[in-house]
């Protein structure tokens, strides 16, 4: 890729392996494509590694319209630059950078306000190609446009992404661990400091230990909370999250007629100060803001709901103080926000190696996807080069 520090691809397309989603729910192939050079503030990096999100899943498994295909998926990700287009300027060839999917252009109205991490002038849901020009850098052999996903598209051993989702990030840290931050730690932590505001010696309940409810139990720690319940039907996920910070466990199978929330309002004294879901199902959603005090009880909701089910919420609970906030990217704003997590991290603050529990080979990235359907795993190492 590079001759004496200068890239020798800079400006031409790029021949690479990617693993392509053809058909919704079916193992990806790993086909030779062709990734375009970057356009006018768009950065074309090489992955060093990636890993696997319930959020890759559950597009995976949807069906058209909102299941678009081909699509490169993969939004979890580390890698170097290999070459930038025009105006690009906070970052150059070498830099070693986090792939994010959300924007952060700290130009428009939200991204300049305290109050939001949305970034107005490129908020667009679901979007199948490049934010500025909706066009894809990716084809197949046969010319075939292979469409991006949400900004990223990580599991391609190059991949092109706007300036404002791109991440400068410190070679300090071991770029397996760097990796996580790309996404499951940040809107994990960043949902219990930024979102909820998780205060020293409140009570905490988490629905859904996986990767991302382990990382909010690692934030709420790091807030000083002094009750941190995990609910998650797997008991196993317990002596595990006691790693992360897990107090309390609560396997909602075993608790017979007596509702969840029943049972976190009897350990916390009136229900949980802050309670999270970290699944993605409505019904969750619900026990999650029935176990919230009245009063203050705040419920965060991380997860996107697998089943486009609405939330339904009793309006007098609402009306006795209860709120209900959405996280998204754990409400960080990137660009400044995941470089104070990553300090934290080298400061030995916040811990979180142990989320990683597997690692493959690029070319086994479907025993990922098996390992995470099966439960097995939080966090999945995927190595491009090894």
């Amino acid at each position: 890729m590079e001759n004496n520090g200068v890239s020798t691809t800079a400006g031409k397309v790029i021949r690479c392996k990617a693993a392509i989603s053809r058909f919704p729910g079916k193992p990806l192939v790993i086909e030779e494509i062709e990734v375009d050079p970057p356009k006018a503030w768009e950065v074309r990096i090489k992955i060093v590694c990636t890993s696997l999100c319930h959020t890759d899943i559950t597009f995976w498994k949807s069906e058209p319209p909102f299941g678009i295909f081909p699509r490169i998926f993969g939004h979890e990700a580390v890698g170097v630059v290999e070459s930038v287009g025009e105006h690009v300027e906070e970052v150059k060839e070498g830099d070693l950078v986090l792939p994010v999917f959300q924007p952060h252009c700290g130009e428009c109205r939200d991204c300049k306000s305290t109050k939001s991490n949305i970034c107005s002038k490129f908020k667009k849901d679901n979007l199948p190609n490049m934010p500025r020009d909706g066009t894809s850098r990716f084809r197949d052999l046969k010319g075939e446009i292979i469409h991006n996903f949400i900004n990223v598209s990580s599991f391609t051993e190059y991949t092109v992404v706007d300036v404002t989702n791109v991440v400068k990030f410190t070679t300090e840290i071991p770029v397996e661990k760097a990796c996580l931050f790309s996404c499951g730690v940040s809107t994990g932590v960043g949902a219990a400091w930024k979102v909820a505001g998780v205060e020293a010696g409140s009570t905490v309940a988490i629905f859904g230990l996986g990767a991302v409810g382990l990382s909010v139990a690692v934030g709420a720690r790091l807030c000083g909370a002094s009750k941190i319940i995990g609910v998650d039907l797997n008991p196993e996920k317990f002596e595990i999250g006691t790693k992360f910070g897990i107090t309390d466990f609560i396997n909602p199978a075993a608790c017979g007629d007596k509702p969840v929330s029943q049972v976190i309002k009897e350990m916390t004294d009136g229900g949980a100060d802050y309670c999270f879901e970290c699944i993605g199902i409505a019904s969750v959603m619900k026990d999650a803001f029935s176990s919230s005090r009245e009063g203050w009880g705040k419920t965060v909701i991380l997860g996107v709901e697998m089943h486009g089910s609405p939330v339904s919420l009793n309006s007098l609970e609402i009306l006795s103080g209860r709120s209900v906030y959405g996280s998204f990217f754990g409400g960080l704003k990137p660009k400044s926000d995941v470089p104070i997590l990553a300090q934290k991290y080298l400061d030995k603050e916040l811990q979180v190696d142990d989320l990683i529990t597997h690692e493959v080979k690029f070319q086994d990235i479907n025993k990922a996807f098996d390992l995470l359907l099966q439960g097995k795993t939080l966090r999945c190492i995927i190595w491009m080069d090894k």
